[in-house]
């Protein structure tokens, strides 16, 4: 049986400047983005959409999103086959495409996660659950580009 799991969210525009978008130039992309009882994270367009590069974009939300649902898996598998995994960073890139008509898509993503485990038996299992992860991660079993992994695992 199938269980179905529902969020919400709230996008609210800030970037109003007076005028509304009378013109493309005269808003503001600025948002801000709310889930009951958690922080809000101030949001905009990429800045070369004209966004404020101080606040996250669609696009880096998107590829933090892969990111972490892909370790939240891999520490889930990495603890069921007993890898003691002590660190773990992901320095995550992903490659968007624009057409013509100004609509886009991304094209790819690369996962590049440096893993600490704490022996070095552990190596070789610790590399191989990342395809493992990337079969159940959400995120990824939900966008229509490919989601690529450069594991890199050392012993600390």
């Amino acid at each position: 049986m199938s269980k179905e799991h529902h969020y919400k969210a709230t996008i609210q525009w800030t970037g109003n400047k007076g005028t509304g978008t009378d013109s493309y130039r005269s808003y503001e992309r600025s948002h801000m983005i709310s889930v009951e009882n958690k922080a809000v994270i101030e949001g905009s367009s990429d800045p070369a959409f004209r966004g404020d590069k101080t606040k996250y974009n669609p696009e880096e939300m998107l590829l933090a999103s892969l990111s972490s649902c892909h370790m939240l898996w891999y520490l889930h598998f990495c603890s069921e086959e007993g890898i003691i995994v002590t660190a773990y960073t992901d320095h995550a890139t992903g490659i968007m495409t624009e057409t013509p008509n100004g609509s886009g898509c991304f094209k790819e993503v690369y996962l590049n996660p440096e893993v600490i485990v704490s022996e070095e038996t552990m190596v070789e299992k610790a590399r191989q659950l990342h395809h493992k992860a990337n079969e159940y991660c959400f995120i990824a079993n939900s966008v229509n580009f490919p989601v690529k992994h450069i594991p890199i695992v050392l012993v600390k």
